[in-house]
C-alpha cells in the first residue's frame, strides 16, 4: 500500500479506476479511460486498482461496487463516483473538478 500511498499524495491529480476483471461496466471503461488520458496528456495519472486483488484499499477507501472513480490530488479527495460514463462526461466532471483546485 506504500506505493499507492505516494502516488495518491502527488500534486498531479491521479484518477483511481476501482474495477474487476468480471465487472462488464469495467471493460467497458477501460478504452474510455485511454482516450481520456490521451485528451488530458500530463494533466492527469489514471490508476487501475483490481478490487479482487487489492482488497485492503478498496475497503480503505469503502468501495462498494464496481467500476468507482476516486480523484485525488495531495492524498485528498476531490471527487468520487461509481458507474460507467462516456469520455465527454468524464472528462467534463474531472476537469470541472480540477479547474477549482
Amino acid at each position: 500500500m506504500g506505493k499507492f500511498n505516494d502516488i495518491i499524495m502527488s500534486e498531479i491529480p491521479t484518477l483511481v479506476d476501482f474495477h474487476a476483471t468480471w465487472c462488464g461496466p469495467c471493460k467497458t471503461m477501460s478504452p474510455i479511460l485511454e482516450d481520456l488520458k490521451k485528451h488530458m496528456g500530463a494533466k492527469i495519472r489514471i490508476l487501475k486498482i483490481d478490487v479482487d486483488k487489492n482488497q485492503d484499499v478498496a475497503a480503505r477507501f469503502k468501495v462498494r461496487g464496481v467500476p468507482t472513480f476516486i480523484l485525488f490530488k495531495n492524498s485528498e479527495v476531490l471527487w468520487r463516483e461509481s458507474g460507467a460514463f462516456p469520455l465527454a462526461t468524464l472528462k467534463a466532471k474531472i476537469q470541472s473538478v480540477l479547474q477549482k483546485t
